[in-house]
């Protein structure tokens, strides 16, 4: 029996997800499942807040999904869909921004820091409405918990901030949602810059572990990953961001405790540890890569997984948005 439901989303923004993605949130998705009601979402109506080219947001949403079952999600025991299968994200997100005042909405970190780059007459508007999309998402099915990553936390108190109001104002209608933050492993760093969060936003690849790429290929960006000048391979974030970052990607991905794999390594040097780490996600990743592969060669297969997830979270997310627009007064089609 399910405790709760869980609610998530992940951009199809590129061809592969990286490991920080894995570690700092898919992994959890399939934990989740296990145990409640999850649904979980291709967002790719916030993809297109970055313009993206249309033949390649195809091609992502779909690699995005076949990870995401490569990965270990089951229809079976989950709702897997994609947002713009089910037009009522995109119904309550119109309220949720009819909600939400001007000054809240331009708080926001991301829309901040997007717009101070590239200025106010450049950025678009789906960039400052993104975050009451996302409530919608949210609220849509009456999630209890939304496992995200720390950069989302704020995105979640307003969503709870939505939700209060909307309830205060027209009467108990959502659940108030709890963000789920992963602590060990939440973060995984750039391999090339360990003091920065492991991101496709990085000015280089070359510090990515991105799960479809070749066996080889991960191998070698790990052992060209920077570290510092020592030898002791020792957990230490401050003074050695370098090892600690490969020493909680190998003792995630192994199950061996960080202090195992430090007496393991005592004596050792880098390239022997390093030579380890790439053996492990070599292999962790190994079955992931095929599984992807295979299951894009299966276009019908997807499509039937995709159609019977819609249908479950319209089922539901329907339900809400015509209890909402009863309450705020919008009469019913006849």
């Amino acid at each position: 029996m399910t405790s709760s439901r869980v609610l998530s989303g992940i951009q199809p923004t590129h061809g592969s997800f990286h490991l920080g993605n894995y570690l700092g949130a898919l992994k959890q998705w399939v934990d989740f499942q296990e145990v409640h009601d999850a649904f979980y979402c291709v967002v790719d109506l916030h993809a297109l807040t970055s313009n993206p080219d249309p033949k390649e947001l195809r091609q992502y949403t779909l690699a995005s999904v076949a990870q995401l079952l490569a990965l270990g999600l089951d229809p079976a025991h989950c709702t897997l869909f994609v947002q713009s299968h089910v037009p009522e994200h995109n119904q309550l997100g119109w309220v949720m921004e009819c909600m939400t005042g001007f000054g809240e909405a331009s708080r926001m970190t991301q829309f901040k820091d997007k717009s101070s780059k590239v200025g106010n007459e450049r950025i678009g508007v789906g960039v400052f409405t993104y975050p009451m999309l996302m409530a919608a998402d949210i609220l849509l099915y009456q999630a209890n918990l939304v496992p995200v990553g720390e950069d989302q936390r704020q995105h979640i108190e307003l969503t709870r901030d939505l939700a209060t109001r909307f309830n205060s104002q027209y009467g108990k209608t959502f659940v108030l949602p709890e963000g789920y933050i992963l602590k060990q492993g939440a973060k995984i760093y750039d391999l090339q810059d360990p003091t920065s969060k492991m991101s496709k936003s990085a000015e280089s690849l070359s510090g990515l572990i991105e799960l479809l790429d070749s066996p080889e290929a991960n191998a070698k960006k790990i052992k060209s990953a920077v570290t510092d000048t020592g030898r002791e391979v020792r957990f230490d974030a401050a003074e050695k961001p370098g090892i600690s970052n490969l020493l909680t990607i190998h003792s995630i991905l192994s199950g061996k405790s960080v202090s195992e794999i430090e007496q393991e390594f005592e004596g050792k040097g880098y390239g022997d540890f390093k030579s380890a780490v790439a053996d492990v996600v070599v292999e962790y990743l190994r079955p992931v890569r095929a599984r992807t592969l295979e299951l894009l060669d299966d276009q019908k297969y997807l499509d039937q997984v995709l159609a019977e997830g819609a249908a479950k979270a319209q089922a539901v997310a329907s339900k809400t948005l015509a209890d909402v627009y009863e309450r705020i007064g919008l009469i019913p089609r006849a």
